[in-house]
């Protein structure tokens, strides 16, 4: 064996934990312990490039115990994973060069433009006051539930989200389109789940009940305590939220049941206290889950949080992490979603061609019956995809898509995250550069920097109490 060997940098990336020295397999998002002959190996070919034999004889120590089969068997398992190279050329790691087919089994009902809520950091383009609004009529809900029937026939299970404005805002219409759903996927021996994303303001017991005997998937947007929440979610008149959100959501999670109920909180200039915030939310108000989303790219720059701003969020996600770590241990779950998904994204070896399900699985119907590429897109300038009453424009979606799988020239080509970013949210690309294909660049270093800190976490989850990950990780399968 004569060729020369390297070490493939861009498929290996080194994570030190106390005295482990954790490989991840960027290629398949794995992770795995560098045992004594592989770490040997790499030490000895990052140093300089060698043959197999030149190899052979700088490790002629390490390899003792084991002889040459072992260093041979070790450096196998390396080519094979394309950690070290003898020159041949790698395998792509995207195998398809363009989507041909989508697979939906999501949509995502718009079904009022209007929001008895004025939020200063709305995204939504489409948003209006609650006389204003643009209510989806049930003739477009119908015919989007059937173009996703249509569309991916074979799926076992389909999601129907109801989105807004205020989503409860056109309360007949999701209460109509449950009906017709549970109904229309019964006779086709297929599951339907329903999601819901509310302000919580125009909850009641009596739609709490009804809303717990359907089994909806519940996420309440709450920014924090009084002081935080009231910054930006008020109503249309100006006045903070916070007593009655509070007032609704308290008795929302004494009744509801089916399923746990989230917080999604976002963060805006000035807003940083990930640890205090958490606390409100989990410990206080008794959310099962608290997600954060950090606002950087709004269109009001006074809203975006600015890059020391964004350090420290960041840094105080780490240190919420650090408590996730210490409840783990316990075997205790403190709900803190971001790092949650995280660790489920490395235990499962997640790897992703595309940032999300978003016209891949997921598309978002607006007023009109336009197909968006998802509920963010909705009244923006980015071209829709078709109807609902005319089809899916296939061709145009999938030529989308696929654009986005070319990652030579960017960034992303030999970034060690690629394949759990694959280049970051559309909109956020979108609403910063103007380009949904753009890679979100601004949130590189931080994003690998998590990523680190998540390796980190889930080793030490797995070395001192891995039923935690059984208990706790794999079960999010299920919901």
């Amino acid at each position: 064996m004569n060729a020369m060997l390297n070490v493939v940098e861009r498929n290996v990336h080194e994570v030190q934990v106390d005295d482990a020295r954790l490989m991840f397999h960027v290629p398949s998002s794995s992770l795995f312990a560098a045992d004594r002959m592989t770490a040997a190996i790499i030490d000895a070919l990052r140093a300089s490039s060698c043959t197999a034999d030149e190899l052979f004889a700088r490790l002629a120590h390490t390899s003792a115990q084991g002889g040459r089969s072992e260093l041979n068997e070790t450096l196998e398992e390396l080519m094979a994973l394309e950690v070290v190279s003898d020159g041949s050329p790698l395998t792509p790691e995207i195998g398809i060069k363009r989507v041909e087919r989508v697979a939906l089994n999501t949509v995502v009902l718009n079904v009022n433009t209007g929001c008895n809520l004025s939020c200063t950091y709305c995204y939504k383009e489409d948003l209006d006051t609650p006389s204003a609004g643009r209510r989806m009529d049930l003739e477009t809900a119908k015919a989007s539930v059937e173009m996703l029937i249509e569309q991916s026939p074979d799926e076992p299970r389909y999601t129907v989200v109801f989105f807004g404005g205020e989503p409860l805002s056109n309360r007949k219409l999701i209460e109509n389109m449950v009906e017709y759903c549970e109904l229309r996927f019964d006779a086709l021996g297929k599951g339907v789940d329903f999601v819901m994303t509310t302000n919580a303001t125009l909850l009641t017991e009596e739609i709490v009940d009804w809303l717990d005997a359907h089994r909806f998937g519940l996420s309440v947007s709450m920014d924090g305590p009084r002081s935080v929440h009231d910054l930006n979610r008020r109503t249309v008149g100006g006045t903070g939220t916070y007593d009655v959100v509070r007032r609704k959501v308290e008795m929302l999670l004494r009744r509801y049941r089916s399923r746990p109920v989230g917080a999604r909180v976002t963060l805006t200039s000035g807003v940083t206290d990930i640890a205090g915030i958490w606390d409100h939310l989990f410990n206080e108000l008794g959310f099962a889950e608290v997600g954060f989303a950090p606002v950087t790219s709004g269109a009001l720059d006074t809203f975006n949080l600015q890059p020391e701003e964004l350090k420290r969020v960041f840094d105080n996600m780490k240190a919420l992490g650090r408590r996730y770590l210490a409840a783990a241990l316990e075997n205790r779950n403190i709900g803190f979603s971001n790092l949650h998904q995280l660790i489920t994204d490395i235990h499962e070896g997640h790897k992703k061609s595309l940032p999300c399900g978003a016209g891949l699985k997921m598309l978002a119907v607006d007023h009109q019956g336009e197909l968006n590429l998802c509920h963010r897109f909705t009244g923006s300038t980015l071209p829709t995809f078709g109807n609902v009453h005319t089809g899916v424009d296939t061709e145009q979606l999938t030529g989308f898509l696929s654009q986005r799988l070319e990652r030579e020239g960017t960034g992303c080509e030999t970034c060690r995250i690629r394949n759990l970013c694959s280049g970051g949210c559309y909109h956020e690309s979108y609403a910063r550069y103007g380009d949904p294909q753009h890679p979100t660049y601004h949130y590189c270093e931080l994003m690998r920097d998590w990523v680190d800190f998540g390796i980190e976490i889930y080793s030490r989850i797995m070395a001192g109490n891995p039923a935690f990950i059984e208990q706790h990780i794999t079960p999010r399968k299920a919901h």
